[in-house]
């Protein structure tokens, strides 16, 4: 009978060690990969390019490097590079560069330890008059932003991140806005949608601020185009989540992807949630939706003439384009605030997994594993009630 208690207690023991030890993994976080960033502004230029800036930023890991390079000089360009060295260094023939007419002006070497690499363009901005508040953007379409004909200012540096602002000749006290930030480590955006990053990943955050609308009930569209390397961005996913915690009422994620989603391919993603938000610090009501079209191929030839990192680096790309338009019918125009800000991680291998936070899961810990303890001491305890118990004959004697 002994023996059998000890057997009991034990098992109570092992739960309740297990459901302890699954709380305190839970808030405990292990050590993240990190990554030691070297900032360098228009690397090896005597004097700041009269048409625009290259910041060029080293991510560099025990094995391997990434180049962050990103470049004003034609519309705004991020171009990602990842070798298996981690003494790589990007090379630039300044005059060859500036001319924007020669290809192989942007080199990373040794050449033979470059991977793949990914590039993204903002090639134009669209704004259409929204007349019946259907969000169709295919009716009345002002002509296009042409991103590569704005006046961009200086890029305004603090640390890993700068920021980038511009303006079209047609903009009335407005401006553009895209603030880069490069990551040595895990961790999540302070701002919404919070998005997660990790080492191997940039953020970027375009803002339309203060710019007069064309038409009082005008939405915009942001042109994208994706150049890889080995592995181009052709597809679009969409995953589906039951946690806002961190984006409040959003429960997708989408990812432009290659075809190959092998982490070990090393291809590159653009990662965004389909939200943008109204005000630079807003509040749930503030959030408008976004949607994305698919993505189509380009003509190689336009895309470089319109990114002077894209015609310096690649001798043949691959371009493919979307759109993402900001607002859905039934929402505030962009009128109404004349504000937008929306949000994207640009990197390489396998995109952030924004899976359940400690405190939903220690929620969910706590409701299952509190009926379960509470059945098992109950079963010990009848268990223990019947065995201390004196045996019963199973027929009384008659006196």
């Amino acid at each position: 009978m002994a023996a059998a208690v000890r057997k009991q207690s034990c098992g109570v023991f092992l739960v309740l060690s297990s459901f302890f030890g699954l709380s305190l993994g839970l808030f405990g976080g292990g050590e993240t990969y990190r990554r030691q960033l070297i900032v360098e502004l228009n690397p090896g230029s005597p004097l700041p390019p009269p048409d625009g800036d290259l910041l060029h930023v080293r991510a560099v890991g025990p094995n391997d490097t990434l180049h962050f390079l990103f470049c004003s000089l034609g519309a705004p360009t991020l171009l990602i590079v990842h070798t298996n060295t981690s003494s790589s260094t990007a090379r630039v023939n300044w005059p060859k560069f500036e001319a924007r007419n020669i290809s192989g002006s942007l080199k990373v070497e040794p050449e033979s330890s470059v991977l793949d690499s990914t590039a993204v363009v903002f090639t134009r901005l669209f704004e259409y008059n929204d007349v019946n508040d259907t969000a169709n953007a295919t009716s009345d379409l002002f002509p296009p932003y042409e991103l590569h004909d704005f006046n961009w200012s200086r890029l305004s540096l603090s640390g890993p991140s700068a920021v980038l602002c511009g303006a079209a000749v047609t903009f009335t006290n407005g401006s553009l806005c895209l603030q880069l930030s490069v990551f040595e480590s895990e961790g999540r955006g302070q701002s919404w949608p919070r998005l997660l990053h990790n080492a191997n990943a940039s953020q970027i955050r375009v803002k339309l601020e203060g710019v007069l609308p064309r038409a009082m009930q005008s939405r915009f569209m942001l042109e994208l185009q994706a150049v890889g390397g080995a592995y181009p961005l052709s597809r679009v996913e969409v995953h589906r989540s039951i946690d806002d915690e961190f984006t409040p009422s959003i429960f997708k994620v989408a990812q432009w992807r290659s075809e190959v989603n092998t982490s070990s391919s090393g291809s590159g993603f653009l990662q965004w949630k389909p939200v943008a938000y109204r005000r630079s610090d807003p509040a749930l009501e503030d959030a408008t939706p976004c949607r994305h079209s698919e993505p189509r191929p380009q003509r190689s030839e336009e895309t470089a003439a319109l990114s002077a990192l894209i015609m310096a680096f690649y001798s043949r790309a691959e371009p493919f384009g979307l759109n993402v338009s900001f607002g859905m019918a039934g929402q505030p125009f962009y009128n109404s605030t004349r504000f937008l800000s929306w949000t994207a991680l640009v990197g390489v291998g396998s995109p952030p997994v924004d899976s359940f936070s400690p405190l939903v899961l220690s929620i969910m810990a706590v409701g299952l594993g509190t009926p379960m303890i509470l059945l098992l001491v109950g079963g010990v305890c009848v268990c223990m009630q019947k065995r201390t118990a004196p045996p019963t004959l199973a027929y009384e004697p008659i006196n």
